[in-house]
């Protein structure tokens, strides 16, 4: 039995160096993998401007008065441009041309009617073609122009203090940086992605370049052969994904990580398990590589968008949060937020742990399955 037990590993430990070497002599591949945990990873976090950065924006000051000045000198980068005055017979054939994104009307006597308590009105003209700027940078412009009136208000006139007064902390991303975030997510996405293509790509270059054939006629079981690639790729993956996280998120975005990433890279590895599991699960249904794209598009764009990485898992519906806890991403996302973001420890994170190293199990089962009944119609 030891002999047995030896030689397995045996086995499995020189097919996954077998995968290796067939990895190093795939050019594109190789290439694949450092492009994106690293270019796309900085593509991803940086290219994509904040939700409002540099807005357009001109005001027609009909007021000419102390708080209509100090209004406008409110509004600066890097949220806004540099507010642009223009007359009132300007501003619709700027909207009109796209000129400006937001254009802000201080009315005659503004100041005045201010002090008197009248409760004046501003007009706000939006350019909601524009849509993450108009929603997100509205709100700005609202709590600006709140802020400087009741300042400017507070300054000439004793007012009644406001019962409750609102501290706001932000934890875990103190400048609510969204390319925080978006660094974060792009490992993840890009763990699951190369995690199912790799493994998947390893049993399919064994289908075209007929070495398929050999692994029957040698010694080895179907699952040496899963499991060679199962670690042999899933170890590429954690190895260059651990580095993207120090070098570039860490390094290059200067991204804070609360948590352990010793923790979380166990958390890769067991997500791995699962993720090579459905990448030779789907290897098995297909021929070719373009086959095996096709498919893989159909698998990866589900569990990007609707693990909660894009959106909060609690904003979708109901029975898609159901089929989508089944998914070992979901609760792999989770795990990753938890960790890198919030510093959270094991005693916090085991149910999601446990609910992935259950449905890795599951996977890695039925690919099992699926690969020995496809080597038993070969021979």
């Amino acid at each position: 039995m030891k002999g047995a037990h030896h030689g397995s590993l045996s086995n499995i430990f020189t097919l996954g160096i077998k995968e290796f070497r067939s990895l190093l002599h795939d050019k594109a591949m190789l290439f694949l993998i450092l492009f994106m945990f690293t270019a796309m990873v900085y593509a991803d976090a940086k290219a994509k401007p904040e939700s409002l950065n540099r807005a357009t924006v001109a005001v027609v000051d009909e007021d000419q008065s102390q708080l209509s000045s100090r209004i406008i000198t409110a509004l600066h980068p890097p949220q806004f441009t540099v507010p642009e005055l223009i007359t009132l017979r300007e501003m619709d054939k700027d909207m009109d041309s796209g000129r400006h994104t937001f254009v802000l009307d201080i009315p005659p006597d503004f100041e005045r009617d201010v002090m008197a308590g009248r409760g004046p009105d501003l007009q706000l003209n939006v350019d909601a073609t524009r849509l993450s700027q108009a929603q997100t940078g509205t709100s700005y412009l609202q709590n600006i122009v709140d802020g400087e009136i009741r300042a400017y208000v507070q300054r000439h006139r004793a007012s009644a203090a406001t019962p409750v007064e609102l501290n706001v902390r932000v934890f875990f991303n103190p400048n609510v940086s969204e390319f925080w975030f978006a660094a974060i997510n792009s490992i993840v996405n890009n763990i699951t992605l190369l995690g199912i293509l790799l493994t998947g790509a390893a049993l399919i270059r064994e289908n075209e370049h007929g070495t398929i054939e050999h692994l029957l006629v040698m010694p080895v079981t179907p699952l040496e052969i899963m499991l060679s690639k199962v670690w042999s790729m899933g170890l590429v993956v954690l190895v260059v994904s651990s580095v993207s996280l120090h070098v570039m998120v860490q390094g290059v975005l200067g991204v804070t990580i609360n948590g352990s990433t010793l923790l979380f890279a166990c958390c890769t590895l067991l997500y791995l398990f699962a993720a090579a599991s459905i990448g030779i699960y789907m290897a098995t249904l297909t021929r070719t590589m373009p086959q095996f794209g096709l498919l893989a598009i159909l698998v990866l764009l589900p569990l990007e968008i609707l693990s909660g990485g894009a959106t909060p898992r609690e904003s979708m519906p109901e029975t898609i949060q159901w089929i989508m806890s089944l998914a070992p991403t979901t609760h792999y996302v989770s795990l990753a937020q938890a960790i890198l973001f919030r510093g959270a420890g094991f005693s916090i994170i085991w149910p999601s742990f446990l609910a992935m190293a259950a449905i890795g199990a599951f996977f890695f089962w039925f690919a099992h399955r699926r690969l020995r009944r496809m080597i038993s119609s070969l021979r």
